[in-house]
């Protein structure tokens, strides 16, 4: 009898120290918990609140487009443009511009001067006169003239003989041709002294007009290059 409560008594015993046991080991595993296992999560900072006295950006005003000019640059050169990539009307108006611009700011040429004007006849009227006025005149035709006539004459008075009469009326009739011949060489020299100063300003005029064209010829060739890149097609 007393055995068996020994036993029983016994049992009591282990059941106790065991429960013990397990509490004391649940509690060591919670409390011995590393912290750094579990970090707290890092607090993110809030966005700084819009300050009231900062105004909204603005967006960038658009530019407006730029007119037409009122006037084809293509016709003031005597050409035609036509618009090989369906630009528009008021397109090509400004593109022909701007070549136009950029050309004569390239070349230095003018095409608005205009072609030089040529002499007009009373220019052409002027101009000759002076030059008859200034052309050289021969002198000495009348004594030249009295004395081949005199030398003559006295030839034919002397089968006469009367050779100083004849001499004397061939002398008078020399200077009379004589006279005659050199108003006849003055003349036809201011003749052609008038027919060279007209012809001089005709040929100035003309090389002033092929100075011209040529130039017109090079600011039109620069305008149709120019174009061309702009995908037009000049004629």
């Amino acid at each position: 009898m007393k055995r068996a409560k020994l036993q029983v008594l016994s049992i009591v015993l282990l059941l106790v120290f065991s429960t013990a046991c397990k509490k004391s080991a649940s509690g060591s595993s919670e409390t011995g918990a590393s912290p750094a296992a579990n970090p707290p999560a890092a607090t993110e900072p809030s966005p700084a609140p819009a300050s009231a006295s900062t105004p909204a950006t603005a967006p960038a005003p658009v530019a407006p487009a730029t007119p037409p000019p009122p006037f084809s640059a293509a016709q003031k050169l005597g050409m035609f443009a036509y618009a090989k990539n369906n630009q528009s009307s008021d397109q090509q108006l400004r593109d022909e511009y701007d070549c136009y611009t950029s050309v004569e700011q390239q070349t230095g040429i003018d095409p608005e001067a205009g072609p030089p004007s040529g002499p007009s006849a009373a220019d052409i009227q002027a101009a000759q006169q002076q030059a008859a006025a200034n052309a050289p005149e021969a002198q000495g035709g009348r004594l030249r003239g009295a004395a081949r006539g005199a030398l003559g004459g006295a030839a034919v008075g002397a089968m006469t003989g009367n050779a100083g009469r004849g001499a004397a009326v061939g002398a008078t009739v020399g200077t009379v041709r004589g006279g005659r011949m050199q108003r006849a060489a003055n003349e036809q020299s201011k003749e052609q002294a008038a027919q060279s100063a007209g012809a001089q300003m005709q040929q100035q005029a003309n090389q002033a007009k092929a100075a011209y064209d040529k130039q017109m010829a090079t600011f039109k060739r620069g305008f149709s290059a120019c174009m061309d890149a702009r995908e037009y097609s000049v004629k």
